[in-house]
């Protein structure tokens, strides 16, 4: 990386779940760019791909390195089974996350990271990063730490307002433990509840090797968060994603009074459009994310002040993405003659967050489809915590049977329309559950708006790769002659 670049002009989005798995990502740092893996759901994921053989023996290879002696023995002896041998039998669950888990569950979560993150990095000197999700907190402390253990880079999160996370990495950094406050529906005004990760009680046989503090970017869709986040968080906040509401996956609510247009989707307006002069005036660089899928919005941008952009859509149809590929070739089978349909449904998500949905016709986009499916919540990422009569917290999600929501203290109109993401996403990747009768559970394909323009790049192609995506991007700034110099220290060789 030259002085020009002090960090990657382009970010590549960090896409759950397994859609910016550690072959996408270690194939764009290998082109100069930050590579991010998604850290949403992956301790789930790891043991999926140990249940379905480990094709290829990539993750048994990360785990030899994982510094914590007997953890990777133990996984593999209660997860791993030879390839061919799990057949169409379902894949054998962890234990869902609640406020305290187990050293093991600990360990579990902190291999996951690990080994995405060292395969990500593996035979390069490229800069890797990992994404995760404010909203999915009780995950995130062992994520971040089994990420370090691998030399991360990158932070990024959104979905949330990560203040607390910057202290907690400069903590895990020096192996101290961590703590971050636990969203609980129900607690009084002076009460509160924590997740506590501690990284010496997994370290009982010895001393942990030096590990250092990754660079920080949370993802901010407003002034007043970024505002905040500079000068009110833990710790050193290093930059800013800034994602606009065409971005895929979950956007920001619009600010204000909520009005939906023709066809039931929030409508955003120039409240929500942030104030980049403004945003530059703190003093740390930023990436724009959502429709800069294209040379020359990467013109613009580094026009308008930002150090680059962030770009998700075009990179989750390559061949390295983890999307089913499928489902990559009927998306770009479909680019071919029309635009593909991208949908912000306002209820989909148990968030309540707005969320992007593809619409295809054999998925959980399909209302018929989604009514077909036994509501069951047996992942649980996305549960809400709640205080139980008596002081205790439980956990609820508005996408779990509606019988059992409603019994836990939900109201019922909370759990009209909403989908189970985390099983749908899983079978976006070919990693779906295997139900009652042999029945595996449907995908749910999340995308920019930009997916609609894909066509335009794809160019009858059905199948490109992550560094034709590169290429495209960077193309615009080897023609502009202010940037030129940009270009030449962005492309390796």
């Amino acid at each position: 990386m030259t002085a020009l670049l002090a960090h990657p002009l382009i970010i590549q989005g960090g896409m759950g779940v397994g859609v910016s798995d550690w072959v996408l990502a270690k194939a764009v740092a290998m082109r100069g760019q930050l590579g991010v893996v998604s850290g949403t759901a992956l301790d789930t994921l790891f043991v999926r791909r140990l249940q379905d053989g480990d094709v290829g023996g990539d993750l048994r290879r990360a785990m030899e390195h994982f510094p914590i002696p007997g953890v990777a023995s133990e996984i593999l002896k209660r997860y791993f089974v030879a390839e061919g041998e799990r057949g169409e039998s379902p894949y054998r669950p962890v234990p869902m996350y609640k406020q305290v888990v187990s050293c093991v569950r600990h360990q579990l979560t902190m291999m996951a990271n690990f080994c995405e993150v060292w395969l990500a990095k593996e035979g390069h000197e490229g800069t890797i990063g990992i994404n995760l999700l404010t909203k999915v907190q009780m995950p995130n402390l062992g994520s971040l730490y089994g990420a370090m253990l691998a030399g991360v880079d990158y932070v990024l999160m959104g979905a949330g307002i990560p203040k607390e996370i910057p202290g907690a990495l400069d903590r895990l950094a020096e192996h101290r433990a961590a703590s971050i406050k636990l969203d609980v529906e129900g607690l009084g005004r002076d009460e509160a509840e924590y997740l506590t990760f501690d990284p010496r009680e997994h370290w009982e046989d010895g001393d942990p090797p030096a590990i250092r503090r990754p660079f920080f970017f949370p993802i901010i869709a407003s002034n007043s968060l970024a505002t905040m986040l500079a000068r009110k968080a833990s710790g050193k906040v290093d930059g800013f994603v800034v994602e606009g509401p065409t971005a895929g996956g979950h956007n920001a609510p619009p600010r204000g009074d909520r009005q939906f247009n023709e066809r039931g989707e929030p409508m955003y307006t120039e409240r929500d459009e942030v104030d980049l002069p403004k945003l530059g005036q703190l003093g740390l660089p930023f990436w724009l994310a959502g429709g800069t899928g294209a040379p020359d919005k990467l013109t613009e941008a580094l026009d308008s002040g930002a150090a680059g952009i962030q770009v998700g859509t075009l990179f989750a149809f390559s061949r390295e993405s983890g999307i089913r590929t499928d489902l990559k070739r009927e998306v770009l089978e479909q680019a071919v003659d029309r635009p593909v349909d991208v949908y912000t449904d306002s209820r989909a998500s148990p968030t309540g967050f707005p969320f992007k949905i593809v619409q295809l016709g054999d998925t959980m986009a399909s209302e018929d489809v989604y009514q077909a499916r036994e509501r069951i919540c047996d992942l649980g990422y996305l549960r809400t915590a709640y205080r139980i009569e008596g002081g205790r917290v439980g956990y609820r999600c508005p996408a779990e049977p509606v019988d059992t929501f409603v019994q836990k203290g939900g109201e019922l109109q909370e759990t009209v329309g909403r989908k189970c993401l985390c099983n749908a996403l899983l079978a976006d990747i070919g990693r779906g559950q295997v139900r009652k009768g042999g029945i595996v559970e449907k995908p749910l394909l999340t995308s920019g708006d930009e997916l609609s323009k894909i066509g335009q790049f794809a160019q009858g192609r059905l199948e490109y790769s992550a560094a034709d995506v590169i290429d495209y991007l960077l193309s615009g700034l080897r023609g502009h002659v202010a940037k030129r110099d940009l270009y030449e220290a962005a492309t390796p060789g």
